[in-house]
């Protein structure tokens, strides 16, 4: 059994093969666009997971990195664990199709996605998305409405669906789309700080495109899927739920009033313990559900609160921005710090400069084979008042500091500008709702406070939404806090400088958002993040005139390539010596870009200074200062630059008949020579004669000058 089904998207050939390989699992696709294949296997567990209150599903993004024809790199020849880029596009693929699951299944269900062949001008993360949602359509799994995945590109004003690598490398916007055919229901995007209108339209675009591939997916479920099974759902025991909803109700409405977090979350936690004495013995094998119970009956209140009453749980006006903070210079010895606090809210971020060997080298399936700008994200425990191991990044992590990369990205200085690799570390002090955007204005205030030269500062927002049951009634909420972000619909991320946005993220539980919601929290996203620019501004609105004194000393500078060798020497002899004298690093471009980083200036300057010398062109009637490095009867070798000699024989020695070299100079002396020829060869002839005439007659000349001016 091989089924096979094709479309064009974008001039490109889409082809789905169904049953001829992963035969045992529910469902296994290969799905390839050009040359780019992946492999999508789905399963789920017969019987729902006992003893848990969510819906246990994972997504697993392999790379192979024969995909790309590459043997991976270090001492075992094999991958380990994903990469961060592979953590984020896992995240990608799940974030859509969570929410598309019916409520209250808790079978536990594995979508594997493996790239197995890759070509740069189709990316396989948008075609695992695709092929995912396919998968899962045509499997017996309990998911009927299929997601379409797209990406958007804008080159000199034209979107461009799914762009070709020559076409990403001129994009100003690198936008992906997923969407069932009614609304979209996720949003990524990077982009060089683009108005509002034009990421509106570029998503609406995205949408329409969108829908031609769920169209797809259809076609291939009505062709070879399975029939979908009844799944059973988890229910709560009514008589139960009726009791605690009787017993709690008043007291959670009142708690849930209280627009003090900390009275609120205490008064919350006391009605629980109330719940489990009065009904624990009851029902003593439902701690789960009673847990859950009350978790609805909050988020009843709070969306009653918001839809009904048109209050927010903080007393705060729909469109308001909580209090606001920025401050810099905050930790004495590191090179760049900013504090931002928005609400209950805080985040540190450290900017730190290092050579440009300290870029992070990627090892994957992509092009990008380097990073010069890396921004790391912490989330410990006590930024939530709890206590828990504190253990490495998680998925959370490393997706909520690459949104905040994202942002800054676009802004930072090239490295011709700003010769250093430049790292970020942002530290999530105390957490109520957004800590990423907040990353993003702490991140901002660090970077001007290093002395990086960014474009503009940048700073980001998170826009919220409630809705009713019905779908009826919307409201959306600026400057989201945790409670709303909880209990919501929408976590809606932007991020942008005064001129545009520059990233993106959205997370709804909704199976989708209307185009109104978006363009809406579009909007709103730009008014709020005006407010914060100007707060940042008034504490610091352009980077120092300088690095810190902490930081390393940068330069740059540039030789022909032809001279790439001279700097280098025979197996880094030269250049090794340069760093073992100077203390620098030394970081060398193909294109013959040189990048010097120091300790202090003199170091930096010295070692300029010595591959200055090394590169220079030796020119015919030049005057050099040079050391006598041998003697023989005919004449001396004399160096006149680094590795680089030539010989002033016996008759050019001085003005004077000359009888034996060593009357006139030794080994180790200093010298003025002229260069006189350069052979075909590459042979040099010096005369310490004629150096010797060409200064008198220059010190003759300015004596005349001088007895004139007087």
């Amino acid at each position: 059994m091989n089924h096979i089904l094709e479309t064009s998207v974008a001039g490109r050939t889409l082809k789905l093969q169904y049953g001829k390989v992963g035969m045992l699992s529910n469902a296994a696709i290969m799905m390839s666009y050009g040359d780019t294949v992946v492999l999508v296997n789905v399963n789920a567990s017969e019987k729902p997971r006992e003893g848990i209150d969510f819906f246990p599903l994972s997504v697993e993004y392999e790379e192979r990195l024969y995909a790309a024809g590459k043997i991976p790199g270090g001492f075992i020849k094999r991958e380990g664990r994903p990469s961060e880029k592979a953590i984020l596009h896992g995240r990608a693929i799940d974030r859509p199709l969570r929410p598309l699951f019916p409520e209250g299944y808790r079978n536990d269900v594995q979508i594997v996605c493996t790239v197995m062949s890759v070509e740069k001008d189709n990316i396989p993360e948008i075609l695992a998305i695709n092929a995912a949602s396919t998968a899962l359509s045509i499997s017996s799994i309990p998911f009927v409405d299929p997601v379409g995945a797209v990406s958007v590109g804008l080159v000199d004003g034209e979107f461009i669906l799914n762009p070709t690598s020559k076409q990403r490398e001129s994009s100003t916007l690198s936008l992906t789309v997923c969407a069932t055919k009614d609304k979209v229901i996720m949003i990524e995007a990077g982009a060089q700080e683009i108005e509002e209108d034009v990421m509106y339209n570029a998503i609406i675009f995205g949408f329409e495109k969108c829908k031609e591939m769920v169209k797809f997916q259809e076609e291939a479920r009505e062709k070879f899927g399975k029939e979908k099974i009844i799944p059973v759902l988890h229910k709560v025991n009514e008589d139960m739920e009726d009791e605690i909803r009787s017993f709690s109700t008043d007291m959670i409405n009142e708690a849930m009033h209280i627009t003090d977090k900390d009275i609120r979350n205490k008064t919350i936690s006391e009605i629980k313990d109330k719940v489990k004495i009065e009904f624990g013995e009851k029902y003593p094998e439902s701690s789960s559900d009673i847990a859950d119970i009350i978790y609805k009956i909050q988020k009843k209140s709070v969306r009653n609160m918001i839809l009904l009453e048109k209050k927010r749980p903080d007393g705060r006006a729909f469109t308001e921005v909580r209090p606001l903070s920025a401050e810099v210079n905050i930790l004495p010895r590191t090179h760049g710090t900013g504090l931002f606090t928005r609400g209950l809210t805080q985040v540190m971020s450290v900017a730190t400069l290092g050579a440009l060997g300290d870029v992070q080298i990627l090892d994957g399936i992509g092009e990008e084979e380097s990073k010069r700008y890396m921004h790391h994200y912490n989330f410990p425990s006590y930024s939530v008042g709890e206590v828990r191991p504190l253990r490495g990044p998680g998925r959370r992590e490393i997706g909520h500091g690459a949104l905040a990369e994202k942002a800054l990205e676009p802004l930072i200085p090239s490295q011709e500008e700003f010769p250093y690799a430049i790292r970020v570390v942002s530290e999530v002090l105390s957490s109520n709702g957004s800590t990423s955007q907040a990353s993003v204005c702490a991140s901002t205030l660090a970077l001007l406070d290093a002395g990086v030269p960014i474009k503009r500062p940048a700073a980001g927002i998170a826009i919220g939404l409630v809705t009713s049951d019905d779908l009826s009634q919307e409201e959306i909420l600026t400057d989201i806090q945790g409670i709303e972000d909880f209990f919501g619909d929408m976590d809606f991320k932007v991020a942008g400088t005064e001129v545009g946005i520059t990233a993106i993220q959205i997370d709804t539980k909704l199976k989708g958002i209307s185009q109104m919601c978006i363009k809406n929290s579009i909007d709103a996203a730009k008014k709020a993040r005006t407010h914060i620019l100007s707060v940042m501004n008034d504490c610091i609105s352009e980077s120092r005139d300088e690095v810190s004194e902490y930081a390393p000393k940068a330069y740059n500078m540039s030789i022909h390539p032809d001279k790439i060798r001279d700097v280098i020497g025979a197996g880094g002899k030269t250049i090794n010596k340069i760093i073992a004298e100077t203390g620098v690093k030394i970081d060398i471009k193909e294109d013959g870009t040189i990048f010097i980083t120091s300790n202090d200036a003199a170091s930096g300057k010295q070692a300029m200074k010595i591959i200055e010398d090394l590169t220079k062109e030796i020119k015919v009637g030049e005057i050099y200062l040079g050391k006598v490095t041998k003697i023989t009867a005919f004449g001396a070798f004399v160096e006149i630059l680094p590795n680089k000699e030539g010989l002033v024989h016996i008759s050019k020695l001085d003005v004077n008949r000359v009888n034996k070299v060593e009357d006139v100079v030794s080994v180790g002396d200093e010298i003025l020579v002229k260069v006189t020829e350069v052979d075909n060869q590459g042979r040099v002839n010096l005369s310490r004669r004629d150096a010797i005439k060409d200064t008198e007659d220059k010190k003759s000349n300015e004596n005349n000058e001088n007895n004139n001016d007087k």
